[in-house]
């Protein structure tokens, strides 16, 4: 038995009198909110970079765990038995059709899996698209505070506001690094809608891995964002 599957069968074990044979699947969870939480410095570093791929190295730091629990659903004696509600962890969405069709006991769970992850998506999109708005607006209210700022002293003052509530929670950047963010923010978010199509073909326990550490990236994000956000009007 590896770490790994040791660690998730003994989470499991300590779940087992609240949750049932539903246990393993919410250890699966816990686990995947520990190694989240455990990459938290690197998520709060990289979004104090705010580059167009800030949180890279969090997610690629992720790969080895994800492999390991593909592995261990797919093979692992100890776990291939359990379930969540009606469906093995170890089973594909394809296997869950063959066992009763989409709207059979299996294939429930796979489609309230996937609701799930279609909604964080979506979540993750519209949140993308109003930083990517708000990163393209940041310099033109820079640069009509600017103007401004001949005025007087009080117009300083507006547009020293103006500029830090436009940017938000967007570090300081050059006009260059705001056009890129403009652009890859209306498409990154859109990258989310893939997690369906791997969570279609994994097996079960991988997908809710997938589901667990998406949405924390996106809730671990808008965090971060309405944090800068606050820091950014206390100083004003």
């Amino acid at each position: 038995m590896s770490v790994f599957t040791h660690l998730v069968v003994e989470l499991g074990r300590l779940l087992e009198p609240a949750l049932a044979e539903s246990a393993t699947a919410a250890a699966i969870v816990l686990f995947t909110v520990l190694v989240r939480l455990a990459l938290h410095p690197l998520s709060r570093a990289a979004f104090r970079g705010a580059t167009p791929v800030a949180g890279c190295l969090p997610v690629l730091l992720q790969l080895p765990v994800f492999y390991l629990m593909y592995r261990a659903f797919s093979s692992a004696d100890e776990l291939l038995a359990h379930r969540l509600f009606a469906a093995p962890l170890g089973a594909r969405w394809t296997e869950a059709l063959g066992e009763g069709g989409l709207f059979g006991a299996q294939g429930l769970v796979f489609l309230g899996l996937f609701t799930a992850i279609g909604v964080v998506a979506a979540w993750s999109a519209v949140r993308g698209r109003r930083a990517a708005a708000l990163a393209a607006a940041s310099p033109a209210v820079a640069s009509a505070g600017r103007g401004k700022a001949k005025a007087g002293g009080k117009a300083k003052a507006g547009v020293a506001a103006g500029a830090k509530a436009g940017a938000g929670a967007v570090a300081e950047l050059s006009a260059e690094q705001q056009e890129v963010m403009r652009k890859m923010g209306g498409v990154l978010p859109l990258l989310s809608f893939g997690t369906l199509i791997t969570a279609a073909v994994v097996p079960l326990a991988a997908g809710l891995y997938l589901l667990t550490t998406t949405a924390w990236s996106v809730a671990e994000r808008a965090w971060l964002q309405r944090r800068a956000a606050g820091a950014a009007r206390s100083s004003l």
